[in-house]
């Protein structure tokens, strides 16, 4: 069974930087594309970035710009590198399996996700 374990996240004013980690384990990890998705107050999940095993990145409109993704496979970590936080930014963030929407992972198993609150 997957099981990942998101951190890094914390209160940063606007304008700051975090960076996010993901562990996963139960898997083949450098053989799977991974993501990061975020869900706002009062909002579905969100996809944010994704990248493949063989670093492709492909970033969504909120992260285009201020976000990096990037992962290190010898530690089954992804990360998020998080800069020029705006406080709409402001949301609980995890990552799981790339999908094309965060609806076709909704049996799969979640981390319990970081939350990241940015102050304007």
């Amino acid at each position: 069974q997957v099981h990942l374990v998101e951190s890094g996240g914390g209160l940063v004013q606007a304008g700051g930087s975090l960076r996010l980690s993901c562990a996963f384990s139960g898997s083949i990890f450098s053989a799977k594309a991974m993501a990061w998705y975020r869900q706002i107050p009062g909002k579905e999940r969100e996809s944010v970035a994704a990248i493949t095993p063989e670093n492709l990145r492909r970033y969504y409109d909120s992260a285009k710009g201020r976000f990096t993704i990037s992962r290190d496979n010898a530690k089954n970590t992804v990360y998020l590198q998080m800069n020029n936080l705006k406080p709409e930014d402001t949301a609980v963030y995890y990552c799981n399996a790339d999908a094309p929407s965060p609806t076709f992972l909704e049996h799969d198993s979640w981390g319990q996700g970081t939350q990241v609150t940015v102050s304007s």
